[in-house]
């Protein structure tokens, strides 16, 4: 039977366990120990009896300081956790711009430039999920999809799951955004021209984003760990396949 790796809550659309992906050399991501996620939209007491039963320890949230004090955080319901603020952007792209956002090409050159453009909140970020003790952890965005999709594109690289499960995985947030876009219609039926806009670019999780981004990253560096090197952190492979794998 295959992984069900969606965590269904009723508040948030877009959290999921990384667990069961495997690794060029057959090895498997532990479940259960790793999860990536939108933003708690609205969590209901059945929500937070969920996130309990995860034993999350670490939460790591890639937001900007704005949108975490707009929108609250997990810590308000997960007891006990960590909380990681590390923003991959400092300011959020303008509506008008987001209709650019579903053209493969120009996604993954934004991608690109979140990248560069955090560096230091990348490599952090790597260096505390090398980390056994940081699990069960959990990193998020607003609609887990764009940063949280990097991240994780990184973290299974470098983990040698292969690139077209990277892939496949990132392109499971499409049926999520449609999902959170229902949501936020009904929360906010003032806005729907607004969302209208929007929606495009929100949905748009296209196999070829990630492809791209991929092959762009290891042009430029030879590899994942080579990137990873060059911020600093050139044990991150190694140290997230010990925290994380097993065969």
């Amino acid at each position: 039977m295959d992984f069900d790796r969606q965590v269904p809550l009723e508040g948030c659309f877009n959290f999921r366990d990384l667990g069961a992906y495997v690794t060029a050399d057959g090895r498997r991501i532990r479940s259960r120990r790793l999860f990536r996620a939108d933003g708690p939209h609205a969590l209901t007491a059945a929500d937070e009896l969920a996130l309990a039963s995860l034993g999350l320890v670490t939460i790591i949230d890639l937001r900007t300081p704005e949108e975490a004090e707009e929108r609250g955080g997990y810590d308000a319901v997960v007891p006990d956790v960590t909380v990681h603020s590390l923003p991959l952007v400092d300011v959020l792209p303008e509506h008008s711009d987001l209709d650019r956002w579903v053209d493969p090409a120009i996604v993954a050159a934004r991608y690109r430039t979140m990248l560069d453009g955090a560096s230091a909140a990348i490599a952090e970020v790597l260096a505390i999920l090398s980390e056994p003790s940081a699990h069960p952890a959990v990193f998020h965005c607003s609609a887990g999809k764009d940063r949280t999709g990097i991240l994780a594109a990184l973290v299974l690289g470098l983990l040698d799951v292969p690139d077209e499960t990277i892939v496949a995985d990132y392109a499971l947030s499409g049926a999520a955004m449609t999902k959170l876009i229902a949501h936020l219609h009904e929360r906010h039926p003032d806005s729907s021209a607004v969302l209208e806009q929007i929606a495009p670019a929100m949905v748009a999780a296209e196999p070829e984003t990630m492809t791209r981004l991929l092959a762009g990253i290891r042009a430029d560096f030879g590899s994942l760990e080579a990137y990873a090197a060059t911020l600093g952190v050139p044990e991150a492979s190694s140290a997230l396949r010990a925290a994380l794998l097993t065969r």
